[in-house]
Formats: structure tokens, sequence, C-alpha cells
């Protein structure tokens, strides 16, 4: 028994072709949009690569990428067809191969709804790069003369004014790490030797951060030297006073920021994953009932189309007995199974019963 069968009339298939001409048109648009989008979140992923630990989400973009490339092409294909159908005669053309395109674009589909989904899977693993990353560059970020590594003073402090964030976590992630290169130490100084001998790894702390995460919009001069120190800082309480540093870590703006982005994209996909398969299935629909009309000989007839012409156990048993006897063809019994050709006319029988209608009709 047919799934979801449907009767349709002549005037009914010419104007689900016409429609599915168009929303084909329409779907090369939206592969353009998913191209376009990959291949922003794949610039923007870029900018900040250092900031990341040894995380590869290349992969998932780079799908983005080609399964919106690959539906613009797919869709292009699936638009002449859809006109064609219009003329049974030139349907004809089409008949070996609609099929076939049926079947690759419904694995495609499923290729663009795995990446959609892996958009929305990538939230942990980004948080784990970002934490490690931004702990990494925080680090080296005294390190300006040293070679690959000279960058990352510039690229932290270009990330705490763009995004307005202080620090891995917050502006106390620089209390723990040496941010001062030694070259700029005055050794001559006993409180600096003293600082540098007090601790335990011979690191020069202090509770101060770097002038990126002074907040701009503060009307009070930055305080980043001596934050703990209230007696450094005239009618100033470090535990009450509402700090003119940025408030958010960096770890925490530049997760929120890429998950965004990811949620964003992963939603589009989504959407365009739903309206690929609405026209896949009303491709479906127009390929069958065609092919009722050509077993029926009438161009005027109405026909029934359908998803699947037997039930979803009885398909997948069939294909599963085709799969599985693959193999085994050089084997077939003619003489027993009988020839699976016998029986069933030929594509140019089609067209010679379409052509003797239609010049019947015209006598």
């Amino acid at each position: 028994m047919a799934v979801l069968r449907v009767k349709f009339t002549k005037g009914q298939r010419d104007k689900l072709a016409q429609m599915l001409w168009l929303l084909n048109w329409v779907s090369v648009m939206t592969g353009i949009i998913l191209f376009s989008l990959g291949l922003f979140v794949k610039v923007e992923f870029s900018k900040k690569e250092e900031l990341m630990a040894d995380r590869d989400f290349q992969p998932v973009l780079n799908l983005l990428i080609a399964v919106g490339l690959i539906a613009c092409i797919i869709n292009l294909l699936g638009g002449k067809i859809c006109y064609d159908c219009v003329d049974t005669n030139k349907f004809l053309r089409w008949k070996l191969l609609i099929l076939p395109y049926i079947i690759c674009s419904f694995f495609f589909t499923g290729c663009m709804l795995v990446g959609a989904l892996m958009c929305y899977s990538m939230q942990e693993e980004l948080q784990e790069s970002l934490a490690e990353g931004l702990r990494d560059v925080m680090r080296y970020y005294k390190d300006t003369d040293s070679p690959g590594r000279c960058f990352l003073k510039h690229t932290m402090d270009l990330l705490q004014i763009q995004f307005q964030c202080c620090g891995n976590r917050d502006h106390r992630d620089w209390f723990h790490i040496q941010w001062i290169s030694n070259r700029y130490l005055d050794m001559s100084k006993r409180e600096v030797v003293d600082r540098l001998h007090s601790n335990v790894e011979g690191k020069y702390l202090l509770d101060s951060v770097p002038f990126s995460c002074c907040n701009t919009n503060s009307p009070r001069p930055c305080i980043q030297y001596q934050i703990t120190n209230n007696s450094a800082h005239f009618n100033y309480d470090y535990l009450t006073e509402d700090l003119n540093l940025w408030k958010r870590g960096c770890h925490q703006a530049l997760v929120e920021y890429y998950t965004k982005l990811m949620h964003s994209t992963g939603s589009t996909g989504l959407l365009i994953w739903l309206f690929e398969l609405s026209i896949l299935t009303g491709v479906r629909y127009l390929q069958t009932a065609m092919e009722n009309v050509l077993r029926q000989g009438d161009p005027e007839s109405e026909s029934d189309g359908w998803l699947l012409e037997n039930s979803l156990v009885e398909t997948a048993r069939n294909n599963f007995n085709i799969l599985k006897n693959l193999g085994k063809i050089n084997q077939i019994d003619t003489a027993t199974n009988g020839d699976p050709n016998i029986d069933k006319p030929s594509t140019a029988i089609y067209g010679n019963l379409f052509n003797i209608k239609a010049t019947a009709q015209k006598i």
C-alpha cells in the first residue's frame, strides 16, 4: 500500500511542477546564504585562532560551506527537471535520472542536517578551547621579544578593548601571572628585587592589570595598579568600589559571541534543511505522478502520486534484499525468477503511445 497517496489532475501536476521550479530557484538563494554564512563564521574563527587551544573547528565550517555550494548546484538541476515536467515528452528525458537525483538529494539534505546540528554541539569544546588558549596568551603576554609570541600582547590588548573584557575569568587573573617583562624591571630597586625573591617561582606579581582592562566609560581615571591597596588611592575601597575596569572576563565574552554565531548558523541551516526537504517531497510526488501518467498512456488523465510505493517496512525489506543480492547479479536464474523486464513496456513505447494519442486528438 502506497504511503501518503495523493491524486493529481493534469492542471495540478503542471502547477506543482511550476511551483517546484520557482522554489528551486529560491533554494539556490538559500544555498548562497548558507555558503556565505559558513564563510563568514570561518573567517571569524580564523581571526581568533591564536586564542584557542588545539581544537579544530574547521571541518564543521567547511561542511557548511560545501553544503551551501552543493545546494546551489543541486537546486539548479532540480529547477530544470521540474520545468521540463510540465511537458510529458520532455519528462521522458529525465525519467531514468530523476529517482537517483531524489536519492542523492536526500543524502545531501542529511549532510545539511548534520552540519546544522553540529553547530549546537560545539559549545562545550569551544569553552575548553578558549579557556586554555586565553590562559596561554596571558602567560606569554610579556614575551614581546620572543619569536612566535611577540604579537600576543597586541592580540590580548585588542581583544580586551574590542570585547570590553578583562582577563580570562575576570581581572584578578592578571594578579597570578607576571605580565610585565623583566626587560622593563629596574633591578636596582630593592622593592623590585624583594618582590621577585618573595615568589617561589621568581615571578614579578602585582595586583595590577594591563591598560586595556580600563573601562573607557568610567568618569574616574583608571586605577590599574595597586588595585587592592585602598591607601594608595583617594576615596577608594576595593571591596565596595565599582571598579573602573571591564567586569566581564574575556572567556565569557568570546563564548557568548561564538555561541551566538554558531547557534544563528545552526538555526539557519535547520530552516534551509526543512525547506529543502519540502522541495524534495514535492519532487517525489511529481515524479511518481508523472510515471503513473506514462503507465496509463494518457497525458491528460489523472494520476496518483506518493512518497513510497509500499509501506515503510516493505520498502526497507526490498532495499535490503537488493543490497544483499548485489554480488549475485550474474547468478540470477531467469528461468526460475523470471526476467524482471518482461511485461514492462519500455520508455520508447510510452513515448509512441503519447504521440499516437496526441495525433488522434488532433484528427
